[in-house]
């Protein structure tokens, strides 16, 4: 797990630690030194704590005119021993949806088991996206699988191309768009 990198082709046209309405800005990171682990794995200095022990983020792109955010995980999310999603919620959305972010696109392509609680955090972003929505992209088919029996598909739109889309190729707003496109067949 220590190769797999956060995505950094984007770097170019934002940086997080470069962001002064980040969450992570002025956050110095080591190219040679594995601080960061899952269970007994190390991960790539890269990644971003945000308070859980089995999960990390990093927020690959942020546009605040179009009100969106693209956020890349890896990790076991683990909402019943680490409540991840309210670390998640209190520690990083809520400081970006302060900042105007009211549409979130997942990426969880590294993200290798869900185990749920209760829904009521993802009830609430959900509900204080309002005009917005969430978006979970290439997630795994058993991940999904986990959420769904959660009934947390309600507050995050999984399934059809969103589970198999090919991002990497594109900027970030072509990506945004794709998702959207996506999204109002859905919800209109």
């Amino acid at each position: 797990m220590h190769d797999i990198e956060p995505y950094y082709r984007w770097r170019d046209d934002y940086v997080a630690a470069e962001d002064e309405r980040s969450p992570f800005y002025q956050t110095e990171y080591s190219e040679f030194e594995f601080d960061k682990q899952v269970y007994n794995y190390y991960i790539h200095p890269q990644w971003d704590y945000f308070g859980s022990q089995t999960l990390y983020i990093k927020i690959l792109f942020v546009d605040y005119d179009r009100s969106y955010a693209i956020i890349e995980f890896i990790g076991e999310w683990n909402d019943t021993i680490y409540n991840d999603i309210m670390m998640l919620k209190r520690e990083i959305l809520e400081l970006m949806m302060h900042e105007g972010i009211n549409k979130f696109i997942l990426i969880g392509e590294n993200v290798l088991n869900f185990h749920s609680s209760d829904d009521s955090y993802y009830e609430e972003w959900f509900q204080d996206v309002e005009e917005g929505w969430i978006a979970g992209v290439n997630f795994r088919e058993h991940v999904i699988e986990e959420f769904k029996r959660s009934n947390i598909d309600y507050y995050i739109n999984f399934g059809g191309q969103l589970d198999e889309m090919i991002w990497r190729n594109l900027k970030p707003v072509q990506f945004f768009k794709k998702v959207e496109e996506q999204l109002i067949k859905r919800l209109y």
